[in-house]
């Protein structure tokens, strides 16, 4: 379902459609969807593809260079011996049972890895031997080896290759030597997890997507959780986690609720999955240090709050509770405070 503009759904049309088609009717076992094009996998390890393929991103050996730029049904890509998938924008990484990772499509920037940044309409293989997963952001490629260590190509712009440089590359480069378990690109960011249960990011933060409390992007792994994590995954600027206790935690951009929390971002990982107490937010028109003057039921220490560098706070109390924040003494005239929710 969805949009189909370059036949990504694989209806046999180009018309989008707002509930869900049946495609193929068994033997699917993983998919993957990138900007316009979609993959499947099949249980006789064969790799499927449908939707535009402008850049070769189908890796059916042929470029569509006529509107609407793909194809509308599926295609078998390769025949076996594939295990897992990815897709990014406009290109796509798989795996195979030997370990060996290929991929094909776009690669302006070298999110292909093959060494050059040129495009290609072929699966080519770029590492022989021991991947045991792969993850496609926008640009940019990660994939973790069989002994724990994670690396990566492509767009850098942001740091979110981790490589401590701003540099994209076009080929991999192992960013952490050992002990990855889990791998998420998101649009622009990256996220890892450790065996230890501790969650790791790097790369664009404008809107808190790395939850380190800041804005500030990083082009170095940053701790964000320290343990208890097991499952993870990274949207266009927000991310999710998954801890052990089954709770469900988010940070980054909530313009649309995709954080399910009713703020307009989040800094520092919240807890979807909490129902308990209720929750206050107050924004400032300019920015600024805010302070915490009169609360009821505030379960949280006044000392975490004073000051809090951020264009918005939020605190959850045990029961209803108001709350009255100004900003710092002497800072820009005008600023205006606005109670924006409290459910």
């Amino acid at each position: 379902m969805g949009l189909n503009s370059s036949g990504q759904l694989g209806d046999g049309t180009f018309n989008s459609t707002n509930r869900p088609e049946q495609i193929v009717s068994n033997d699917v076992v993983a998919i993957a969807a990138g900007s316009a094009h979609s993959l499947f996998l099949k249980s006789d390890g064969s790799l499927w593809g449908m939707g535009a393929n402008s850049s070769g991103d189908l890796g059916d050996g042929i470029y569509s260079t006529n509107y609407p730029y793909g194809t509308n049904q599926p295609e078998e890509i390769v025949a076996s011996n594939v295990v897992a998938i990815a897709a990014g924008n406009a290109y796509s990484l798989f795996f195979k049972s030997d370990g060996s990772l290929w991929a094909m499509g776009a690669n302006y920037d070298g999110e292909l890895g093959d060494g050059t940044f040129n495009n290609t309409n072929k699966p080519e293989q770029i590492v022989s031997n021991g991947v045991v997963s792969i993850a496609a952001g926008n640009s940019h490629s990660l994939f973790l080896k069989s002994d724990g260590s994670l690396w990566a190509m492509g767009l850098n712009n942001y740091g979110q290759l981790g490589d401590g440089t701003f540099n994209k590359t076009d080929k991999p480069e192992q960013i952490v030597s050992s002990g990855v378990v889990s791998i998420a690109a998101g649009d622009s960011h990256s996220l890892f997890l450790k065996s230890d249960g501790s969650l790791w990011a790097m790369g664009l933060n404008n809107s808190g997507q790395l939850g380190d409390g800041t804005l500030n992007n990083t082009n170095k792994p940053e701790r964000i959780v320290s343990s208890g994590v097991v499952a993870l995954a990274a949207g266009y600027e927000h991310s999710l986690f998954l801890k052990s206790d089954g709770s469900l935690w988010g940070m980054g951009n909530n313009g649309d609720n995709q954080l399910g929390n009713g703020f307009s971002r989040s800094l520092l990982p919240v807890q979807l999955t909490d129902n308990i107490g209720d929750w206050i937010q107050a924004t400032c028109q300019f920015g600024g240090t805010y302070y915490l003057l009169t609360s009821t039921n505030i379960n949280e220490p006044l000392g975490q709050w004073m000051p809090v560098w951020t264009n918005f706070v939020a605190a959850r109390g045990t029961n209803n509770f108001t709350a009255t924040l100004t900003n710092t003494p002497g800072s820009v005239t005008g600023q205006q405070f606005y109670l924006l929710r409290s459910q």
